[in-house]
Parts: structure tokens; C-alpha cells; sequence
């Protein structure tokens, strides 16, 4: 029986990432049912406060600078990153499809869930410090909300977050 994971990613999914979805199903038949949201719901001073805690002061003064991107800018980034994120696990020999999701991307892994009936969810970001001490990131949320087993893991690394 092939096992369907959902993956929620923040950005395109890299080498190290596939590595541990790899390393996550072993030699087990999975499929990956990937979700990238087009809009984070990311705020303004979060973001800042992550940059500072990571000590990425360009960053942080990028985002209080830089304005917002517009809806179809957002919508667009996140097409492209679901595009590479499916190129690279085809390329690898991995079954995957995916979709892009709306304004929030914990009841989207929580419907993807539902709907294929898969049997964990893997959550890739970058770190979000605020999130992540205080338990409000969207693996923390998503565990929440379902019953199957949510591993956050930060992108390119093989770091599991504090979920």
C-alpha cells in the first residue's frame, strides 16, 4: 500500500529536503501531496523579529523597507516554487503532486489531509524563532488540528523544529 504524506513548504524544496523525505519513507511506497500557501499570513513584525534572533539585520531592514508584494506577485512565487518542488522529487523518483493554497495554509494541510488520507505531514521552513518558542508555527497548529504525526523540519538542514 502506497502511504500519502503531505508536504507544506514555505519555499522550494532543495536536495537536503528531498533527502530527508527520503530518509523519512526508506523503501516504503509514499506519495507526496505538496502545498505551497501563495499567501503566508506572515506578519510584519514577526518576520523582523525572526531576522533579528537569526542575526540577518539585511533581512530585517529588507522587510521593514521592502512593502509587500501584491496578491497575484505572492500567488505567481508560489506556483514557481511548487513547480521546482515537483521537478525535483520527479527527478528523484518520487511520486508527488501538489497545489498551491490560499490565505491559510494550516486548513489546507488539514483538508489535503483529510482528503487523501495520509498517514503523516511534514512541515519545511525556514526557523521562525517567535513561532517556534511560543508553539504557533504551522506544524505545532496543524498537530493540533489532525491525527496523524506532524514532523517539522527546517529547509536544507536536518534539523527538526521544536514541534
Amino acid at each position: 500500500m502506497t502511504a500519502t504524506i503531505v508536504v507544506l513548504t514555505e519555499e522550494s524544496l532543495n536536495e537536503v529536503d528531498i533527502t530527508n523525505l527520503r530518509y523519512l519513507i526508506q523503501d516504503n511506497p509514499a506519495r507526496f501531496e505538496v502545498l505551497v500557501p501563495a499567501d503566508t499570513g506572515r506578519n510584519l513584525l514577526v518576520d523582523v523579529l525572526d531576522n533579528l534572533s537569526l542575526l540577518q539585520f539585511a533581512e530585517a531592514f529588507r522587510d521593514l523597507t521592502g512593502g509587500k508584494p501584491t496578491k497575484d506577485q505572492e500567488t505567481k512565487a508560489a506556483e514557481v516554487q511548487l513547480s521546482e518542488s515537483l521537478a525535483l522529487l520527479a527527478s528523484s523518483g518520487l511520486e508527488a503532486g501538489g497545489s498551491v493554497t490560499g490565505e491559510d495554509p494550516v486548513q489546507a494541510v488539514v483538508a489535503a489531509a483529510k482528503a487523501t488520507n495520509a498517514q503523516q505531514v511534514v512541515v519545511i521552513t525556514t526557523p521562525h524563532a517567535v513561532e517556534d518558542t511560543f508553539r504557533t508555527d504551522w506544524a505545532n497548529e496543524a498537530q493540533e488540528r489532525l491525527g496523524v504525526p506532524v514532523l517539522h523540519l527546517y529547509s536544507g538542514s536536518g534539523f527538526i523544529g521544536g514541534s
